[in-house]
């Protein structure tokens, strides 16, 4: 076997892997988001509907990851060679096949997973009182009515490009249209059985379109991103969100250029290959990243909560529940915050926790300026310790993802 052909197949098995491990990903974020809202509904904790509010938008976010996961193993090469998955269909299934993917994943699946990403990174300046099912379900319809041009216009290349090209335009080159480029293999180095297999491309107005999308979500996610950073001071907040805005300004417009390369190389030839594997890997890094930060880690974050009643109890001075609580302030400084403030007092005869966010300093802000969440009933039991949280802001704005 050439090994040109060897170094393909590796990359077609790498890009299965790849997609497994992604699904397996997605199927433990989707089990690990419906133990959560299961437990906020048997123990009663409603204060944590805030952080689980928009779990349905993230199991979309994942459904999209997968449908886009499974495309990308619909292209490959390696089910097309003699003997394998798809090489039992005929020439003209195969092209069908491959215009699908573009119409799938370029005007479908990638759009709709980069607006979900945008809706989860907005859902964290909106006012918890957004979070109902009527806004879960709201969200994922803006979400399918933003991706109908897209999707349009890449049905549009597709099955308006080659009639163009063949009856209006013959000088036009072929990789602007066609999705598929057919292509003759022998079995072995052996025999002289060929077989002719069609390979999946990407057409560069296709690939234009994608641009343009991109491009414009960037600037708004940069946008949106700066705007989130203005209200969250938490440092490790702050990294997720720049690692957020650093994946999708950076991987997206990679992928974009990357698909425009691929039409300076034929399809069966190793350097499409490495480059189509390239523009996957550019993409499943942004996805896999806004799967850790906007759906498993504002879950984790809110299930460490479950012990805050046994350490308030306690009495404990100071313990660390992940990025999205700081430390909790001794009982020497809440004594002291509650004598010069009286509306500290206030809070802690209450019985409520305040969240803040974590500076160098520990500084008194008025109570107004606290995001509360009763978690302890007001009891003869010692007051709860004073968290460190968000800064509370109006209702029209949120905190947090």
């Amino acid at each position: 076997m050439p090994l040109k052909r060897v170094i393909a197949d590796v990359l077609g098995v790498a890009t299965i892997s790849l997609v497994a491990l992604l699904v397996l990903l997605g199927l433990f974020c989707v089990v690990y988001s419906l133990y959560f809202q299961k437990r906020i509904r048997r123990q009663g904790l409603f204060q944590l509907e805030y952080f689980s509010g928009p779990w349905i938008v993230r199991i979309v976010y994942i459904c999209f990851a997968v449908w886009w996961g499974f495309g990308e193993i619909i292209r490959l090469s390696l089910l097309r060679r003699h003997g394998r998955v798809l090489d039992s269909l005929s020439l003209r299934a195969q092209e069908n096949l491959c215009k699908c993917y573009i119409v799938s994943n370029l005007g479908f699946a990638e759009p709709c997973l980069c607006l979900t990403l945008i809706f989860l990174l907005r859902a964290s300046v909106q006012s918890s009182l957004m979070f109902t099912r009527n806004w879960n379900w709201k969200t994922a319809r803006s979400i399918l009515m933003f991706c109908v041009p897209m999707l349009v216009l890449q049905l549009l290349v597709i099955l308006v490009g080659p009639k163009y090209k063949k009856e209006l335009n013959p000088k036009l080159a072929s990789y602007f249209v066609e999705a598929a480029s057919t292509t003759t293999t022998t079995t072995s180095e052996m025999q002289e059985d060929d077989n002719v297999v069609a390979l999946c491309t990407y057409p560069l107005f296709s690939t234009i379109l994608v641009g343009v999308f991109a491009t414009g979500l960037t600037a708004y996610t940069l946008w949106l991103g700066r705007k989130v950073l203005h209200l969250v001071i938490n440092k490790g907040l702050q990294k997720r969100v720049c690692t957020l805005m650093f994946s999708v300004s950076s991987f997206l417009p990679l992928r974009v250029l990357l698909l425009g390369l691929s039409v300076l190389s034929d399809p069966e030839r190793l350097p499409f290959d490495v480059i189509s594997f390239l523009a996957f890997l550019s993409l499943l890094f942004c996805v896999g990243i806004g799967i850790c930060i906007l759906v498993y880690l504002p879950i984790a974050d809110s299930l460490s909560l479950r012990s805050l009643q046994r350490f308030a109890a306690a009495g404990e001075s100071r313990r660390t529940y992940g990025d999205t609580l700081s430390l909790i302030a001794n009982q020497g400084t809440l004594d002291e915050s509650m004598t010069n403030s009286p509306s500290m007092a206030s809070v802690a005869a209450r019985g409520s926790i305040s969240f803040r966010t974590t500076t160098e300093k520990d500084e008194l802000v008025p109570e107004s300026t606290f995001v509360e969440l009763k978690l302890f009933n007001s009891s003869d039991e010692a007051p709860p310790p004073c968290l460190l949280g968000w800064p509370m802001i109006p209702l029209a704005r949120g905190r947090g993802l």
